[in-house]
């Protein structure tokens, strides 16, 4: 029997029974909790904005503490993501903080591929998640979970519509991520104005298909409140770090020429209300959002991907073992194919080289016939001409020598004519 058929079977076989007395296993949720604040919890943040909104200021003010950070210019190429982490200590709670802000979002010409960045840096971290679970030795409890929880997206407070850039950015992140829209500076407009833009981003965030994160309200414990904040995003907000003095308290607070907005007033602005949602009331469900609805979407691509699926095609449950099993012949028979393939190229690939060169061998023995042809034929022309000038030079002698010969004879002959003259003269001298 197989096993999921016994995990099957075991499941729907559960009884409810009474206990006698006292065990002791409702003391799990103390050990739990207890469990959990002895070991930290970490919470992270991306800040998606256009600079000059107050991103930092505004992290700033909601964990009421100073984050060092560098100030961003106009001037980046490019978007980058700067991730920086911090570790905060409340009461005896531990909360290790990861602010991950957006440098050089909408600052560029182009703005076509801004989001391209945040999505590949999203996909990277739950990429990175997905390869430690896959290990054989899982160190989960004490890895450092760098996905994404919520998203904060900052919108620039014009007062008419959002900008084409937020709608796109958004829609890209919205299955990756939990968007909470906030309309950054919001006192840069007027309340009525200020209403007029929440109810124009929220038509267009609907007509566009944009699912921003929703509060839970299937909780009857926060269900009222989380109710009554859906109806009020986007959060209008304010964040300042300096204090005044207002009345007899020392508050958070923007001087202007005109009056002093306080940053947790909520006649002022909606901060109160993001920094509730966001921290106080909503910050493990958003924890648990990213692992139960972004990560396992991301995950359950990534194995189908890779041919892993739960069901095969008469929709009989699958075990892992199986699945891979079966995926392991099919890689299997695609490598021996490809291998075959390779094989009856390279096969080919040498018979064409051997043609190519038997032909060039060819053509070299022709070129050497052609070649020793011509030699013997330029011998043979050189021999004849060595024998010609041989003939004359023979020839040449023979007329040298018959031609020297004939002038001996020719001397002797006249030496003998000179005697004899000489001697008939003597002759006659004597008469």
């Amino acid at each position: 029997m197989a096993a999921t058929d016994i995990a099957r079977q075991v499941g729907e076989g559960c009884r409810t029974v009474p206990l006698a007395g006292h065990v002791g296993f409702d003391s799990l949720p103390d050990q739990l909790v207890n469990k959990s604040v002895s070991q930290g919890f970490c919470f992270n943040i991306l800040c998606v904005g256009e600079t000059g909104l107050g991103k930092s200021t505004l992290m700033d003010t909601l964990f009421n503490t100073k984050f060092e950070g560098e100030p961003a210019t106009h001037t980046q190429p490019g978007v980058q993501l700067r991730s920086n982490t911090y570790d905060l200590q409340e009461s005896n709670v531990g909360l290790k903080l990861t602010i991950v802000s957006t440098v050089g979002f909408g600052d560029q010409i182009n703005k076509e591929d801004s989001y391209k960045p945040i999505v590949e840096f999203i996909d990277a971290q739950f990429e990175a998640y997905l390869q430690e679970e896959l290990k054989i030795r899982r160190v989960l409890h004490t890895y450092h979970d760098s996905r994404i929880h919520a998203c904060l997206y900052f919108i620039a407070p014009t007062g008419h519509s959002l900008k084409s850039l937020d709608l796109v950015t958004m829609k890209k992140l919205d299955s990756k991520v939990n968007i909470i829209p906030i309309i950054a500076k919001s006192d840069a407009i007027s309340k009525s104005e200020l209403t007029k833009f929440k109810i124009k981003i929220t038509s267009e965030l609907v007509s566009n298909g944009v699912q921003i994160y929703q509060f839970p309200t299937d909780d009857e414990s926060v269900a009222e409140i989380n109710g009554t904040m859906n109806a009020h995003l986007p959060f209008a907000v304010i964040g300042s770090t300096e204090e005044l003095k207002i009345g007899n308290k020392m508050m958070k607070a923007r001087q202007y020429p005109w009056g002093t907005v306080q940053v947790e007033n909520e006649a002022h602005c909606d901060f109160v209300k993001l920094r509730e949602m966001l921290i106080r009331v909503n910050m493990e469900d958003l924890r648990e959002q990213t692992h139960t609805r972004h990560y396992e979407l991301y995950r359950r691509c990534k194995l189908e991907e890779m041919g892993f699926k739960d069901t095969d095609p008469d929709s009989k449950p699958f075990s892992l073992q199986e699945t891979y099993e079966a995926k392991r012949n099919e890689f299997l028979g695609e490598l021996q194919k490809k291998e075959e393939e390779m094989r009856q190229m390279f096969v080919q690939r040498v018979k064409e080289k051997e043609a190519e060169l038997k032909e060039a061998e060819k053509e070299l023995h022709e070129k050497f016939d052609c070649l020793k042809k011509l030699h013997q034929d330029e011998k043979k022309k050189l021999e004849d001409k060595k024998k010609s000038l041989d003939d004359e030079v023979n020839a040449f002698k023979q007329r040298k020598t018959a031609a020297e010969l004939l002038q001996s004879q020719g001397s002797q002959a006249g030496g003998s004519q000179t005697l004899k003259r000489d001697k008939e003269k003597k002759n006659l001298g004597f008469l």
